[in-house]
C-alpha cells in the first residue's frame, strides 16, 4: 500500500454530523466520545462550526444537517434520521441498545418520534429558528469574508 492509499483511507467507521450548538446533541456527542474510548471508529464533526464543509461531509449541507441528524459513512454512503444512531451504536459495539428501533412494529413509531423530536428540537432546546440560523451563519460568513466558507 502506497502513502497516498494509506493517507486517503479513513481509519473511522462512521462520520457523525452533529449541532454543536445544541445541549442535547452535545451531551450525546460527550457519551458516544466515551463510548468510542479513544479509539477512533466514530468521527465527530460539528455542524456549527463556521468552517464546516459539505463537500467533505457526504454533500450534506448546513441546512439539511440542522433538519435531521446524518452521518457519513467510510464508503460515502450518507445514512440519517434513527438510522445515524442504529449505525453509530452498532460500531462502537453496543448496537444491541438501538436493535429494537429496526424492528417491524417499533421501528416506525420510533421513527415517527423522531421526526417530531427534529421538528421542535430547536425551540425545545431554546434556540432560534432554522431560518434565522441560517441568516446568521451568512451573517458571519460574509462579515469575515473569503476566509469563511458556508455550506
Amino acid at each position: 500500500m502506497t502513502s497516498s492509499t494509506a493517507s486517503s483511507t479513513p481509519t473511522w467507521k462512521i462520520n457523525l454530523l452533529y449541532d454543536g450548538d445544541c445541549p442535547l446533541c452535545l451531551w450525546e456527542v460527550e457519551a458516544l466520545k466515551r463510548k468510542d474510548k479513544g479509539r477512533g471508529l466514530v468521527k465527530f464533526t460539528n455542524i456549527a462550526d463556521q468552517d464546516y464543509a459539505a463537500a467533505d461531509n457526504g454533500g450534506v449541507d448546513y441546512a439539511t444537517a440542522m433538519g435531521r441528524i446524518h452521518a457519513v459513512l467510510a464508503d460515502g454512503t450518507v445514512i440519517n434520521n434513527v438510522e445515524v444512531f442504529r449505525q453509530v451504536y452498532r460500531v462502537l459495539g453496543v448496537g444491541w441498545l438501538y436493535a429494537p428501533t429496526g424492528w417491524p412494529i417499533l421501528g416506525p413509531l420510533v421513527d415517527w418520534v423522531y421526526g417530531l423530536w427534529a421538528q421542535w428540537r430547536l425551540a425545545i432546546t431554546g434556540r432560534p429558528s432554522l431560518d434565522t440560523l441560517l441568516a446568521q451563519r451568512a451573517s458571519r460568513a460574509a462579515a469575515c469574508g473569503e476566509r469563511c466558507r458556508v455550506d
